[in-house]
């Protein structure tokens, strides 16, 4: 499938259907998101084979005058069969808020999420808007298990499949209600499942293949390769391993507090932070998405100043601007203070130490002092966390109970909860 275009599969109370989506892309000055469909209807259809015949047919639709358009009507049949990651159930949301916060559900609930919310935003659907609008606890799934540990994480986890049950029905009769097939000739269909079936069928096993190759092994040719002719050259495999946002040295950074996850950017200059933001608050957005957008835009804010900034709002403007996060930029805050209520043995030690570089550059950035204080070795608080991430046996370790210490964390968090605007 043209790379932006995607077919998706939509699990909605008629059962699966599948359509096509466009993620955001720019054209000008303006910023485009679309489904396939037509004024108030989006389509959907029960089969890849009818999808694809549609669209071999049809000309009067949203997604018409998509730069890509002529590549996906050229597409075989089989190319409209929708990947495994890009499956979204929405009925089956409040069978997995009813189970356990494992990896798999809170991955599987962030991408059903997502997607609801953009037909939302794109069908201007006030019900499905209504609802994120009015949960954004929704956001924490991204947090991922570890946003979902001790009691406060059990409460949050509570609290999301409390949202589903209140909410969810709703949002999904307003995207039942939109759904639409189209007509479709019938002699078209039967084509494009003779094309997917073909397909499947010139499928070759690679098992078989080595299957093969091991009962002839004996027409089998060896080929020695020189290993001094393949040496890996550490120029060119760092030039390969450089993106765009460390040739800019500018990081996007995901914030995942108790009420939202969060996007944003940071850079240091000088071993000093500077965050994307203005006199000491943070700007941050909902999703990745949000940020690009703003990036796109003239606005007054300290980034703006750094040499690189430029590549970065002349990518946004293009609508080549892709938000990566790395695993060093991600801050999971949630259940930090549970656990360090429970002594260090069950504190997650990279997710402490990270969240102490967040709140560190965070008041760094805003010239104040107090969070470096607070984590000085002196208080019980900056003993406790110094032990944990740097535990020697010969340092007398903290003692039980460890409730001050965990209360003095909550009014860190609090604190640079307090330093984010949420744009």
């Amino acid at each position: 499938m043209a790379g932006d275009i995607v077919p998706i599969q939509l699990g909605l109370t008629e059962g699966d259907l599948v359509t096509l989506w466009a993620p955001r892309w720019r054209e000008g000055d303006d910023e485009w998101e679309a489904f396939l469909g037509h004024e108030d209807d989006l389509y959907g259809f029960s089969s890849a084979a009818e999808l694809a015949a549609f669209v071999r047919g049809a000309k009067d639709h949203d997604l018409v005058e998509h730069p890509s358009w002529p590549i996906v009507a050229a597409l075989s049949a089989a190319e409209f069969e929708p990947d495994d990651t890009h499956v979204y159930d929405l009925i089956g949301v409040p069978e997995l808020v009813a189970g356990d916060p494992d990896a798999d559900t809170l991955g599987e609930l962030e991408d059903t999420f997502e997607m609801a919310r953009s037909i939302g935003e794109v069908c201007e659907l006030d019900a499905v808007t209504r609802f994120f609008s009015s949960n954004p606890l929704l956001g924490a799934v991204a947090a991922g298990p570890n946003g979902f540990v001790g009691r406060d994480g059990a409460e949050r986890w509570d609290r999301i499949g409390t949202a589903v049950a209140d909410g969810w029905d709703a949002l999904v009769d307003a995207i039942d209600a939109i759904v639409a097939t189209p007509p479709v000739d019938a002699a078209a269909v039967a084509e494009a499942e003779a094309e997917i079936v073909a397909a499947e069928e010139n499928v070759v096993d690679a098992d078989d293949v080595a299957d093969e190759g091991e009962e002839d092994g004996d027409d089998l040719e060896f080929v020695s390769l020189d290993l001094d002719d393949h040496q890996t050259d550490p120029v060119a495999e760092a030039a390969e391993d450089e993106t765009f946002w460390t040739a800019v040295g500018i990081d996007p950074v995901k914030i995942i507090t108790s009420s939202a996850t969060y996007f944003t950017l940071r850079c240091y200059l000088d071993d000093d932070p500077v965050f994307l933001g203005k006199a000491g608050k943070i700007l941050v957005f909902t999703s990745e998405r949000a940020l690009a957008r703003y990036l796109a835009d003239n606005h007054d804010h300290d980034l703006a100043h750094v040499s690189t900034y430029s590549k970065v709002q002349a990518a946004a403007v293009d609508g080549a601007l892709e938000i990566e996060v790395t695993d060093e930029n991600v801050y999971v805050l949630p259940g930090l203070a549970d656990d360090l209520s429970g002594g260090p043995e069950s504190v997650d030690v990279d997710q402490l130490d990270l969240a102490v570089e967040l709140f560190t550059d965070a008041a760094a950035y805003a010239d104040d002092e107090s969070t470096e204080r607070a984590l000085a070795s002196s208080t019980p608080l900056g003993w406790y966390v110094s032990y944990t991430l740097n535990p020697d046996p010969s340092r007398l370790a903290p003692s039980a109970p460890f409730t001050n210490e965990a209360e003095a964390w909550r009014t860190l968090e609090h604190e640079f909860e307090s330093r984010l605007r949420v744009e």
